[in-house]
Parts: C-alpha cells; sequence; structure tokens
C-alpha cells in the first residue's frame, strides 16, 4: 500500500525544473513526513476562523468584522506561514529571525482580504510578488527590507509559476475542502461548519508549505544570497 501511494506521486525534481504540480506533490510529501507538527500550524488560523464565526452571529456590522478579520486572523495566520517556513527550510533560525519573519507576514498578509474582495487573482498575484519574504527571512536570516527586496527579486524570478504553483495549490484545497465539507453534511445540519474548521485545520496547512517551498524553486532560479543556501535535503534538490 505505501509503495502504491508513493507511485501515485510524480518523482522528485530539482527545484529549478519543478513544475506546480510538482510543488504540490513535494508539499503533500513533506505534509505527510511531518504530520504532527504540520497540524498544528493550522491550529492558529482554525482557533481565528472560530472566533471570527462568533462574532461574525453576534449581529456586528461588516466593517468590525474585516477589522477582527485583520486584527485576529493576519496574525494567526503568519504565526502559521512562519511555521511553515521552518519546516521547509529544516532548520530553526534564532528568534530574531523568527520576530522579523512574523512581521514581514502582516505585511504581507494585510492587504490580502482587500484584494481578495475584487477576485482571488489578485490576491495570488501581490502574495506570488511579495509572499516569498517569510521563508526567505526564515531561510537566509534577512532583515525585514532585504528580506521583501529579496522577495520582489524572487518572485519576478519565474512569475508565471510562482503564480501557477499558488493557483495550483489553492485550487486544490478549494477542491478538498468541498469535498470534505460534502461527506460530513451527509451527518447533520450542524456538520458543515465542523467541516468548514477541520478543512482550515487540515488543509490551510498544506498551502502555506507549498508556499514556503515555493521559495526554494525561485531561488533556484536566482541563485542564494548566501553561499552553500540550498534546499534542504528530502526537498528534491541535494545538498553539497
Amino acid at each position: 500500500m505505501a509503495s502504491g501511494a508513493q507511485k501515485g506521486l510524480p518523482p522528485p525534481a530539482p527545484p529549478a525544473e519543478r513544475t506546480a504540480g510538482q510543488l504540490v506533490a513535494e508539499s503533500m510529501r513533506l505534509y505527510g513526513r511531518r504530520f504532527r507538527s504540520t497540524l498544528l500550524i493550522g491550529v492558529p488560523p482554525t482557533l481565528a476562523g472560530i472566533a471570527l464565526t462568533v462574532v461574525a452571529d453576534s449581529g456586528v456590522s461588516r466593517v468590525a468584522r474585516l477589522a477582527f478579520a485583520l486584527l485576529v486572523g493576519a496574525p494567526a495566520v503568519s504565526i502559521s506561514y512562519v511555521g511553515a517556513s521552518v519546516l521547509a527550510a529544516g532548520r530553526r533560525p534564532p528568534r530574531r529571525t523568527l520576530v522579523t519573519a512574523f512581521v514581514l507576514g502582516l505585511l504581507v498578509l494585510l492587504p490580502v482580504p482587500f484584494l481578495a474582495t475584487i477576485l482571488i487573482l489578485p490576491a495570488l498575484m501581490w502574495f506570488a510578488l511579495v509572499g516569498l519574504a517569510v521563508p526567505a527571512a526564515v531561510a537566509e536570516e534577512l532583515e525585514l527590507s532585504a528580506a521583501l527586496r529579496r522577495a520582489i527579486e524572487l518572485g519576478r524570478a519565474d512569475f508565471v509559476h510562482a503564480l501557477g504553483s499558488l493557483a495550483a495549490i489553492v485550487i486544490v484545497a478549494f477542491v478538498s475542502a468541498g469535498v470534505l465539507q460534502y461527506l460530513l453534511v451527509q451527518f447533520g445540519d450542524s456538520a458543515g461548519s465542523v467541516a468548514a474548521f477541520i478543512a482550515a485545520l487540515l488543509l490551510i496547512p498544506l498551502v502555506l508549505l507549498a508556499a514556503a517551498q515555493l521559495y526554494f524553486d525561485q531561488v533556484a532560479r536566482v541563485g542564494p544570497v548566501r553561499k552553500g543556501l540550498t534546499a534542504p535535503r528530502g526537498r528534491g534538490q541535494p545538498t553539497k
């Protein structure tokens, strides 16, 4: 059974040659290898989603809900994105670097709800251009401004690959969430909301892991900023 499951995924490819589908597959592999740690990544966004649901049910205005989502949701997702970047890098950077990465996550994520209200594509384009600042800060231990410049450099290296990869993992997550909700609602009317929280717990980490893995794809196209920086062993690119 295990070998059959392995055959269902495409073989690892060097980051510089990875397609969007292979990036998704590599993210799933990392998810499976570090399942418990990955599951913890989904906890902050899931708790934020529960809190937002409670606030929405209390009858507050739409502006208040949006403000709550920004004040609670963005920090929660930023914490998880930093965690996903640490898992993808395979190393724990100094605390100062983690704080910098968290702040970068806030800066990257705050515009996303406004862009997503227009269309999901502008939000993905924004994230493809600057979203790699968080894994760049974690992997290269960069300061705030340097990480943002590095993210733009990486995003522009192969913008089509970055955007396509993010779109692919978001589509996989949405489809999986829909299937999960369809299966769970068969157990009762209240199962729909439970399914949404379970989907967030399981699928948000996959999206964030894919974004962190995308960093190594783009680095392979541009080149490391620091000598000796390569994708961690087991990410499709052997370390020297």
